[in-house]
């Protein structure tokens, strides 16, 4: 059994870039024993302007 955990990196309204760098998020992530899976941008289609507001992290590590 995997456990599994969804962070949420927010993109600043102006400039549109991620508050916080992925690459860090899950780096400092894998030194906490989670393995990442997928980064999805679930509101990129919906949000009606071709760019989406936040990108979602996916990570699980196994049940202790």
């Amino acid at each position: 059994m995997f456990e599994y955990q969804f962070i949420r990196i927010d993109f600043k309204r102006l400039s549109g870039n991620p508050k916080e760098d992925y690459r860090d998020v899950i780096t400092q992530q894998a030194e906490d024993g989670w393995r990442f899976i997928q980064l999805v941008a679930p509101d990129f289609v919906t949000s009606g302007v071709g760019v989406g507001s936040y990108y979602k992290l996916i990570f699980e590590r196994p049940r202790s």
